[in-house]
């Protein structure tokens, strides 16, 4: 997201100063009680951040919703990114990416029955209907929600990336950042995601000094676990392959449309299988050719044993897409991901993450 020198200080970044003005005088308005935050009688916990895409919000939802699922009855709110549809939607059998939005979808699908997952444009709205319609729900979960500030919550997460921190950042359209640094006062738990698995003491101080927190607010590092591969057509294919069984004369075409694939890539590669990567824009909504310029791609692919695999939230879009090639069905998987925290980076005596968040939900 970089450009030259000139177009930075002529263009973007007066840009970015008047950006930030109107970010600043919303946030005071909200402040000065201007304009209304609502409360509900249930707890509330949103996930989000100060940047747009990529730092793993929708990972660290379900890490939150398989923390609390067994003390709660969860609800999961967001607003649908990229749907065909308007309005409040509640999930069901019947959805599609198209009608909730791919990362709604990925939850429902995942959960299923043991959660609820709904959209809607307007949180305030989305979180009435969803006590209307279900009095059992105890607990919601509001996914991207962070400068979504007409509804209160009561613990607020961000997330921050270890290659890209907020305090590394400009406001957009100069930088990624959707509003300034201070924003970051509102949060009671900060995340640093996509971590290293190894972290060194003097990285994990750098981050509480750049970061420069309040004592009410805690800082957790965490990393993505990679699963074994998940067919998408599961129908379609005969056997399961391991990514331990490649070798450097065998192939995988990466097809992702999310805003960092770098991390997978590098992961695929540590196999030291050839790894080639076609890249869409984020939440991208494939179509034929598409589909036609991976079937290509794939065809030049070189080695014996070859295979496309892409990200979760991809797949999902994929799976539900006429437009696939049906001859590259058995060919094509996923990797699953999981959210795992790590300890080490702790300070003494902090709290794990999970304790520290359902110590803040029941707070009064």
């Amino acid at each position: 997201m970089r450009h030259n020198a000139i177009v930075d200080n002529i263009l973007l970044r007066p840009m970015s100063f008047l950006y930030g003005m109107v970010v600043g005088l919303r946030n005071r308005l909200f402040e000065w009680k201007v304009l209304k935050e609502h409360t509900f009688d249930v707890p509330v916990v949103v996930v989000g951040n100060l940047a747009i895409g990529g730092t793993g919000k929708t990972p660290h939802t379900e890490y939150v919703v398989s923390m609390l699922k067994r003390e709660y009855r969860i609800a999961v709110l967001s607003r649908g990114y990229k749907r065909h549809t308007k309005g409040f939607i509640m999930a069901d059998r019947r959805s599609t990416p198209n009608d909730i939005g791919d990362e709604p979808y990925q939850i429902y699908q995942k959960f299923g029955a043991e959660v609820r997952v709904a959209v809607c444009e307007s949180r305030v709205e989305g979180i009435k209907q969803l006590l209307e319609l279900d009095e059992s729900i105890n607990l919601i979960v509001l996914d991207d929600a962070f400068q979504h500030r007409y509804v209160k919550p009561s613990a607020s997460i961000v997330l921050t990336e270890w290659n890209w921190p907020v305090y590394n950042d400009e406001l957009l359209p100069l930088g990624r950042l959707r509003e300034p640094m201070s924003g970051l006062m509102r949060a009671d738990i900060l995340v640093i995601t996509k971590c290293p698995s190894q972290i060194r003491p003097m990285d994990v101080r750098l981050f509480y000094e750049h970061l420069n927190l309040y004592p009410y607010q805690k800082l957790y590092f965490s990393h993505y676990r990679y699963g074994s591969l998940v067919c998408v057509f599961p129908d379609e294919v005969r056997y399961m392959p391991d990514l331990n069984w490649l070798n450097p004369d065998d192939s995988i075409l990466l097809v992702a449309g999310i805003a960092n694939p770098r991390p997978l890539q590098r992961y695929l590669r540590s196999f030291k299988v050839n790894v080639k990567l076609v890249k869409f824009p984020d939440h991208h909504d494939f179509g034929r050719h598409d589909f036609e310029s991976i079937q290509k791609a794939y065809a030049k692919l070189p080695g014996k044993n070859k295979y496309i695999i892409t990200t979760e939230k991809d797949s999902v879009r994929i799976a539900n897409n006429p437009y696939f090639p049906h001859a590259l069905k058995q060919s094509t998987f996923y990797v699953p991901i999981e959210v795992e925290f790590l300890p080490p980076a702790m300070p003494q005596g902090s709290m794990p993450f999970a304790d520290e968040l359902r110590r803040i939900i029941k707070q009064p």
